[in-house]
């Protein structure tokens, strides 16, 4: 799904917050990552699923993975062949800790990550709200080598 600019930004009353919006479960729209010349790509896929949970007291969960994937041959979790686990790896992301608002980034306090590079690291996510949305970009990130930056599209799914 297409980010589209021309739709109009979330309006929201007086007695709400910015941390009031975020509060509850969204579900993934969508998450391509851009390099410096615009073109995208999907790194989970395009029908990739997740879903990103911020709680009232301050803790947040992302999950992210491809929408196809694999089940390993032995229905044993201990058991996968490193090939398996390997693929496993590179369809998945979780990570989850607490999380703060400062102006127009939320900045998740990564606390446990299936990358282990994140744990202890600060991740920032530039933020919009539109209508049920929540989008989210990224800084500039290396992947493949290369500096790309993310947008992930999020839809509200429950209240809490």
């Amino acid at each position: 799904m297409q980010l589209n600019l021309l739709e109009k930004p979330m309006l929201i009353s007086e007695s709400t917050t910015i941390k009031d919006l975020f509060l509850g479960t969204w579900q993934l729209v969508s998450c391509e990552i851009r390099d410096v010349n615009g073109q995208a790509s999907y790194p989970y896929g395009q029908n990739a699923v997740g879903y990103l949970i911020y709680t009232f007291d301050g803790y947040m969960s992302a999950t992210l993975m491809r929408g196809e994937r694999s089940q390993f041959v032995i229905a044993d979790i201990a058991a996968a062949s490193t090939n398996e686990q390997v693929m496993a790896f590179q369809t998945y992301l979780a990570y989850c800790g607490k999380y703060e608002i400062q102006d127009n980034k939320v900045i998740h306090h990564i606390e446990t990550s299936l990358f282990p590079n994140w744990v202890g690291v600060d991740q920032e996510r530039f933020f919009e709200f539109r209508d049920n949305q929540l989008i989210l970009s990224t800084p500039p990130f290396l992947v493949n080598g290369k500096q790309q930056i993310g947008y992930l599209i999020w839809e509200q799914s429950s209240k809490n």
